[in-house]
């Protein structure tokens, strides 16, 4: 069922979209590319240009890479920790402030619900901007008692510093736009680094709005730059830029690779949140009205466009029809439409590109002999809806149950004994995240030590926080965002020794 009839955009958002053309932000300045080429971002609910946007390539990064280093050398470096704490809160201040017009900005940017946008995605940007502001004064090193055994009564002051790492780069998803630009943003500002951001091509507005934000909260210039473009120009030459002190990435697993090709020329730091294909699991003794909640948000949420999506359900037998159900039945009566419309639950997928291709995977599912027991088509009219789709009667082998389709296709299987569980729920090349659904404490604490992920949701699924670290195991990359964990990433330690004798 599509929702028709969105609210009216705010005057702050109309006033945005109006410009001509959205320009690069280089070192304070709004920018066209050296190239002066654009490129169109759509409305996904519509399939209609929604704003042009200035196109980065490698001249553009060259010249965002040298502005972040100017700024590393400028007043940037010289704030307090306590000065630095100051500016995040007050970005956190205007994100709140602009809480409206962003929101409606991701609806319309990437197709997610007003909804998520206004309830998820806006009130955690300003709560990491805010959790990271509380680091800047806390970052600090030790004293280390140290004795040289070659240089017997010797004495010695030894301590350590953490420094900034430099220019970070960061290269970012359009699954949660402003998001993910503010979890890199945030940690990297509180540690004193300088960052060129690359927001995806299929998403670019949110990212340079919160670049023009950061400039009227007082960043010096050039120490935030947004450089929209393409992954094979700008993107790669972000990537192998030999003046990038570290890169940070969330995407797929197999352009993750790339990256870490890339960054090899000058050995730059790495975090990488790469795919998923998680479990969700649930025993004939969790709550089942808990459970088919969970397991719906876990599978749909943001269209099933999220790393963490639980696409991948294992029930326990006893309860494998009526959980079964209880999902067909959800997915069936989902409300789809424009994200801006109140009343929808469902909003499109981002593109047409990523519309053929969860619809290709569930046509291979069908071909591969899994039953289909909802959805598994688009949704009639504009824009790139497919219908939430549940399938059945699946084999562990088949591409929908190993490959991370990054859509609303959710494979329900059952299984029969503990053991079994943790064996399927493991035999995956990814290890982002886990749902677990229990009412034996006992058997919850067993599950979270067996599973291999990064994190293990027990009762609850996709509930995230600012103090908590988030990344993954095996193939779904390596490093820790959000929590004290990122200061690691963002932060280098310096060992110093002082003779005393």
């Amino acid at each position: 069922m599509q929702a028709v009839a969105s609210p009216e955009l705010s005057p702050a958002l109309r006033e945005f979209l109006a410009r001509p053309s959205h320009q690069l932000l280089i070192g304070g300045k709004r920018l066209d590319a050296a190239s002066a080429k654009t490129f169109e971002t759509m409305d996904p609910a519509t399939g209609r240009v929604l704003a042009r946007v200035a196109e980065a390539d490698a001249a553009d990064v060259e010249r965002a890479v040298a502005a972040a280093r100017q700024a590393l050398s400028g007043p940037w470096s010289r704030l307090s920790p306590a000065e630095r704490e100051r500016l995040l809160h007050r970005l956190a201040d205007l994100v709140e402030r602009e809480a409206e017009s962003l929101a409606q900005l991701e609806c319309l940017d990437c197709g997610k619900t007003i909804r998520e946008a206004k309830n998820g995605d806006l009130p955690l940007a300003a709560a990491l901007l805010r959790y990271f502001a509380g680091w800047p004064t806390k970052i600090h090193g030790e004293t280390i008692p140290v004795s040289v055994p070659y240089y017997p009564g010797a004495s010695f002051l030894h301590y350590t510093t953490r420094e900034p790492v430099g220019v970070i780069g960061a290269i970012i998803p359009w699954n949660f736009p402003l998001l993910m630009a503010v979890e890199r943003l945030a940690p990297a500002l509180a540690c004193g680094n300088a960052l060129v951001l690359k927001p995806a091509e299929q998403t670019p507005l949110s990212a340079l709005r919160l670049g023009e934000l950061c400039l009227e909260a007082g960043l010096p210039e050039g120490v935030v730059n947004v450089v929209p473009g393409f992954g094979p120009t700008a993107g790669a030459a972000l990537a192998g830029h030999p003046d990038v002190d570290k890169l940070t990435f969330t995407g797929s697993t197999e352009v993750g690779r790339e990256i870490v090709k890339a960054s090899a020329g000058n050995l730059k730091r790495l975090s990488l949140e790469l795919g998923g294909k998680a479990p969700n699991i649930v025993f004939a003794d969790a709550d089942v009205e808990a459970a088919a909640k969970g397991l719906f948000m876990g599978a749909f949420y943001n269209q099933g466009q999220c790393c963490s999506a639980g696409s991948r359900v294992l029930v326990e037998r006893p309860l494998f029809e009526s959980l079964t159900a209880a999902l067909v039945e959800r997915a069936k009566t989902v409300r789809q439409g424009p994200g801006l419309n109140p009343k929808t639950q469902m909003g499109p997928l981002v593109s047409r590109q990523q519309k053929e291709r969860v619809l290709g995977y569930i046509e291979g599912g069908v071909k591969e002999g899994a039953r289909l027991l909802a959805g598994g088509e688009a949704l009639a009219g504009e824009g790139y809806f497919v219908k939430p789709t549940v399938f059945s009667e699946a084999k562990d082998s088949m591409r929908i149950c190993r490959e991370e389709i990054f859509g609303p296709v959710v494979v329900v299987m059952p299984f029969d004994s503990q053991e079994e569980a943790v064996s399927r729920a493991n035999a995956t090349d990814y290890g982002l995240v886990a749902g677990v659904w229990t009412g034996d404490v006992k058997r919850a604490h067993r599950m979270a030590r067996a599973l291999k992920a990064g994190t293990v949701w027990v009762n609850c699924y996709h509930f995230v926080d600012a103090a908590a670290p988030w990344g993954g195991f095996k193939r779904s990359g390596y490093g820790r965002e959000k929590s004290q964990y990122a200061i690691d990433l963002y932060t280098q330690l310096k060992s110093v020794w002082v003779d005393l004798n």
